[in-house]
């Protein structure tokens, strides 16, 4: 058993795109219509055939209470390995993006975490434990 797909819920996928792969820097793997929404993946450039991050709509209604809830309270809704917290913090600084928590050691780890401007706090994070 190996894990395939993962998602993050994004208030809008067109947004949610344009942001996770012009900024990010992932690349886009699927975008299908399905109705009002797109089944819409993107991957690592490093892992192309590897786990995909489903870009999945807020929708249904229990969505946006969860959502709101880890952010009021600080919570990553998901965490993305990096080599690199600090370098990584300042490309995407530099590209706009707000960052909650600047790069802080945790141990075995150093994490840092921005908005995904698609209602979502995301971790980025590097270490023994990535």
């Amino acid at each position: 058993m190996r894990i395939n797909l993962t998602s993050v819920f994004v208030d809008d996928q067109e947004v949610a795109k344009r942001f996770y792969t012009e900024v990010l820097g992932f690349l886009l793997k699927h975008d299908i219509p399905m109705g009002e929404d797109r089944w819409l993946t993107v991957v690592s450039p490093e892992r192309p055939d590897g786990t995909e991050l489903v870009l999945e709509p807020s929708g249904h209604p229990a969505v946006q209470p969860y959502k709101t809830a880890l952010v009021q309270d600080g919570i990553p809704a998901t965490a993305f390995a990096v080599d690199d917290v600090r370098a990584e913090y300042e490309r995407l600084r530099g590209l706009g993006v707000r960052f909650t928590q600047e790069p802080a050691d945790m141990g075995p780890v150093t994490v840092a975490v921005f908005d995904d401007t698609c209602g979502n706090l995301i971790q980025i994070m590097q270490g023994d434990m990535v």
